[in-house]
């Protein structure tokens, strides 16, 4: 089962904005949750970086692109949230 297919089987009565394209799904990390707030999915940055070079992309083209259409797409209270990992960031 994918990682899709595992949250909305495990938050049925839940609505998700999932990123265009299954390949998106090798990021997609777990759900967030916010006192107050809906829950929403929760990408990993890196990873979305790593697949956006993976489909042709220069790194410098995928971080611009990911500023511009990805994080820069604000879809509402449900737009996912995208964590840059401490770990990744001590290694750069």
């Amino acid at each position: 089962m994918s990682k899709r297919a595992d949250i909305l089987e495990m938050y049925p009565d839940n609505e998700f904005i999932l990123l265009e394209g299954e390949e998106m799904d090798a990021a997609l990390v777990g759900v967030c949750r916010r006192f107050g707030q809906p829950e929403v999915l929760a990408y990993d940055l890196e990873k979305i970086l790593d697949i956006f070079v993976e489909q042709g992309m220069t790194r410098e083209d995928a971080v611009d692109f990911f500023e511009f259409n990805t994080i820069g797409a604000w879809m509402g209270d449900l737009t996912p949230v995208f964590i840059q990992r401490l770990d990744e960031q001590d290694s750069q």
